[in-house]
């Protein structure tokens, strides 16, 4: 297997954390939609932890892009 190759492959794996982000922000967005549907009082309460589990899900996705940028410029 040739060397840059192999970086290319990395790179792409690495870049399959946005799908990991994808399906949990979905996962919350569910989660958020059904607890404000029983508790509609709480949804300042709801809303706060769905964004900060949002930025969280996000962030690993962006850090999973930057080590696929990083990879790729190396090949």
């Amino acid at each position: 297997m040739d060397g840059n190759l192999s970086f290319l492959i990395g790179a792409a794996i690495a870049v399959f954390t946005g799908i990991g982000a994808g399906v949990g922000i979905g996962i919350a967005t569910y989660g958020a939609t059904q607890a404000v549907a029983r508790q509609p009082e709480a949804s300042g309460k709801i809303q706060t932890i769905f964004f900060l589990g949002i930025a969280l899900a996000e962030a690993t996705a962006i850090y999973g892009f930057v080590i696929a940028i990083l990879i790729f410029t190396k090949a």
